[in-house]
């Protein structure tokens, strides 16, 4: 399987190019009118990706959302699973995500080994991708489902040495996360510190509500920022205009 979605993140990332994301989770997506309005608004923004998976509660319906979406537009439709039954060959790419910055077995390599016999079969690009859960406080979705602690956002020696572990384990990517609707966005000490560390592409989400926190992280040296909840609550881009 070729790498394209990854060799573009990697060669945007080299001269310097940043993107940004909107995640879709399947069970939140608009639909029908509202959602073909919203890839719209999606098409016309700067958005260079559109995530689609993450929820921890269902399965959702992610094949029929990629393909509702990849007919409305050109950009690349990567899924991002929360679960091994969120697979559709008709994306672009799949994170291949490991939990490690938690010790939950299943969310380390378990869910992996459910998915590997359907992901084998399929002409999709899979890229092994470090998952790390950041953050203090109040208590995200994603780390209540996953049973696990993030890490505390004044550690940052925690997170630099478990994505420097997996990325000697060979992962491909790393993406830092501060949960679905946290309270406070990944701090550019700890993306900064991550960024020196790994060279491998650097994804991170979760707390960004405006350009502004997009602009932050990608001087801390992110090369993808993911917002998810603040688009699902207004279902409009103003806020992520440059002033």
């Amino acid at each position: 399987m070729a790498n394209h979605w990854l060799d573009k993140l990697k060669s945007d990332s080299l001269i310097g190019r940043k993107r940004f994301s909107v995640l879709l989770d399947p069970d939140k997506a608009p639909k029908d009118i509202i959602l073909e309005n919203w890839i719209k608004e999606i098409n016309s923004s700067e958005c260079s990706d559109i995530l689609i998976g993450g929820s921890f509660i269902s399965n959702g319906n992610v094949c029929s959302l990629v393909s509702k979406v990849k007919e409305h537009t050109d950009l690349p439709v990567v899924i991002f699973p929360g679960s091994p039954n969120q697979i559709s060959e008709k994306a672009d790419a799949l994170l291949l995500l490991s939990l490690v910055s938690g010790r939950n077995a299943d969310l380390l390599i378990g869910r992996h080994v459910e998915a590997a016999p359907r992901l084998m079969a399929v002409d999709l690009e899979t890229i092994a991708t470090a998952y790390l859960l950041v953050g203090d406080g109040p208590l995200t979705s994603a780390a209540y489902i996953s049973q696990t602690l993030p890490i505390p956002s004044s550690k940052p020696e925690l997170a630099v040495a478990t994505v420097q572990a997996a990325v000697l384990l060979g992962m491909k990517a790393v993406y830092i996360d501060a949960g679905s609707g946290a309270g406070h966005p990944i701090p550019e000490k700890l993306i900064k510190a991550v960024r020196n560390a790994v060279d491998v592409p650097l994804i991170v989400g979760g707390g960004i509500t405006d350009f502004e926190g997009m602009e932050l992280a990608w001087n801390a040296g992110a090369d993808l920022v993911v917002l998810g909840t603040v688009l699902e609550k207004s279902l409009n881009f103003s806020s992520l205009n440059p002033s």
